[in-house]
């Protein structure tokens, strides 16, 4: 499976191409808002959000059958700044699972910058 053109057709919310990467039974789970999809669910959840996404694949890891991905996740206009980390099981070539942790991106907290620790990543 080819991780990089499955993050290309998530953000051009290609939803034909989409479902193929998928088994029949897959699930998605979204565990910073406490929601479970199937495949059509999560189709529509990603395809009929409203906008036009862009992003950048980060990092990817895979153990066995396991794929880790951290992908930066932006609106086209960049309104908007997320970092989700993907954990992607695929079985026979196609995605059986899939557990993802959505995290705004944004400015630390006023109480460590008050205390001037820590710096930018970059």
């Amino acid at each position: 499976m080819d991780i990089y053109q499955f993050w290309e057709d998530i953000l051009e919310q290609r939803a034909d191409r989409i479902r193929g990467y998928f088994a029949k039974d897959a699930y998605i789970n979204w565990h910073c808002t406490n929601e479970h999809f199937n495949v059509d669910e999560f189709i529509i959840a990603n395809c009929e959000y409203p906008g036009s996404w862009d992003g950048v694949v980060e990092r990817v890891e895979q153990v066995n059958n396991l794929f880790i991905t951290v992908t930066h996740v932006y609106p086209k206009n960049r309104t908007l700044s997320f970092h989700v980390t993907s954990f992607i099981q695929v079985i026979d070539g196609k995605i059986a699972a899939v557990d993802e942790y959505w995290a705004d991106d944004g400015t630390a907290p006023d109480w460590r910058l008050n205390k001037q620790i820590g710096r930018a990543i970059k």
